[in-house]
């Protein structure tokens, strides 16, 4: 299987190539470079791998949560792209994606995914990472003041992302001795995207380009007069 990934939710750009399992992937940082980067970053991948886009057998993107406009950015260009080729669509979240990439490093099973969400919240989930990569939440994902986060079942957890950066203080006492150890600098990256992706369309649950759409887990975009 042939695929291209997309991850635009934090300041990072990327995107991936998947085929079979090995990937290719290029990253650029700048929040405000992701509409003007993301296209020619993809060309670029293309062109490096020697294939065309036709040759792709479906795309994945991180649908979310993370930064409104960089979700935008990366779920329109998935659409534009797989619309033009009529691929199916793997729609990824953004929390997992992190949760798969801060396990295969730390190698741990148990990841608190947390991406700063501004207006004093947190996107948040918790995740089981499987030894083949699978990922499963461990509960809903949500968005919501650090102090309301739920603590996690059981013990031997990693905190992963943006979120322990700026709340780390914070969710660490929410979830007292359940957490072992903490990321703050993991980022969600295309090439896990990629291999989620890979999973949701061998089955069967990538979508038509029409039919994806972003999750932002909240409507506010910014802070109330």
């Amino acid at each position: 299987m042939r695929l291209l990934a997309l991850e635009g939710a934090t300041e990072v750009l990327s995107v991936a190539l998947w085929e079979d399992g090995e990937v290719a992937v290029r990253r650029v940082a700048g929040p405000r470079e992701h509409a003007r980067r993301l296209l020619v970053l993809c060309d670029a991948l293309l062109a490096e791998a020697g294939w065309r886009p036709a040759d792709l057998d479906g795309l994945a993107v991180g649908r979310g949560p993370g930064a409104f406009t960089g979700v935008r950015v990366a779920v329109a260009a998935a659409q534009g792209i797989a619309f033009g080729l009529d691929r199916p669509v793997a729609a990824v979240s953004t929390l997992a994606a992190l949760a798969r990439g801060a396990a295969r490093r730390h190698r741990t099973g148990r990841v608190l995914a947390a991406l700063d969400a501004r207006m004093g919240e947190v996107y948040w989930g918790a995740f089981e990472v499987g030894g083949d990569g699978g990922v499963t939440p461990a509960g809903p994902e949500r968005v919501g003041p650090p102090r309301a986060v739920p603590p996690p079942p059981g013990a031997g957890w990693l905190g992963a992302g943006p979120g322990w950066a700026v709340w780390g203080e914070v969710l660490a006492a929410v979830c007292g001795g359940a957490v072992h150890a903490q990321d703050p600098q993991a980022l969600p990256d295309a090439c896990d995207v990629a291999a989620l992706g890979a999973r949701i369309l061998a089955a069967g649950g990538g979508v038509a380009p029409e039919a994806l759409v972003p999750v932002y887990l909240r409507d506010r975009v910014a802070s109330p007069p």
